[in-house]
């Protein structure tokens, strides 16, 4: 039996937050960040590598503490969603990471647990952890090599990493290598036997991502 919690929308809080920036970043800044989103957007359209019915490839990645995590050993628990996303820095991905929190418990009660990576360090992994009160494990992905399998991979571009710095945020801090790679966010549901049974990438636009409920709703859809 699945626990009835208020499923939070991204696409509102998405209204909230692009406010706020807009009343606390210069407009310089703001048209860099959305010339760069427009141009993902134009040049990623088909973004997933694997699809539903393909089998996830087994990983291991290091979690916030370090410690070795796989694939196998998550799906041994239940079914595994499975989001990545870009950085600590990126306020869309803390977003859509507090709201992914907010569901944790009727995700678990569907049979599932839910795991964020990213190419972050371990340390930047256990940063996000704290700054959202994250209760799911969170994995470093150094080099996206596991991202590659299930998304697409791009080259940041050096505006908005410049245009970053000036704001104080040092983008490559975050990272163990210097490739300045990002995975497009994407949300992966697998099955015990690694089977994909849900996977959705919106487009090369990193603001839109997929909905809580679209994943409350394929685990509910699987077990009914």
């Amino acid at each position: 039996m699945s626990i009835q919690t208020q499923t939070p929308s991204y696409a509102e809080g998405l209204k909230t937050l692009q406010n706020n920036l807009g009343e606390m970043l210069p407009k310089e800044a703001l048209a860099v960040f959305e010339s760069d989103a427009a141009t993902l957007k134009a040049n990623y359209q088909s973004i997933l590598k694997l699809n539903v019915g393909d089998i996830a490839p087994n990983f291991s990645l290091l979690n916030a503490v370090g410690v070795a995590t796989s694939l196998t050993s998550l799906l041994e628990k239940g079914k595994v969603v499975l989001t990545f996303y870009r950085g600590t820095w990126c306020p869309y991905c803390n977003l859509q990471l507090q709201q992914y929190q907010q569901v944790l418990k009727e995700i678990n009660s569907l049979g599932a647990n839910l795991v964020a990576v990213s190419p972050q360090t371990p340390d930047e992994s256990l940063n996000i952890k704290e700054k959202n009160e994250l209760q799911f494990e969170v994995l470093s992905d150094n080099g996206n090599i596991v991202a590659k399998q299930f998304t697409t991979v791009f080259k940041n571009d050096s505006k908005p990493i410049e245009t970053m710095h000036s704001l104080g945020i040092d983008f490559n801090s975050h990272y163990a290598d210097d490739s300045q790679e990002l995975p497009i966010p994407a949300v992966f549901i697998i099955e015990k036997d690694q089977t994909i049974l849900f996977a959705k990438a919106i487009d090369g636009d990193y603001k839109n991502r997929v909905e809580a409920s679209e994943i409350i709703n394929s685990l509910k859809n699987k077990n009914s």
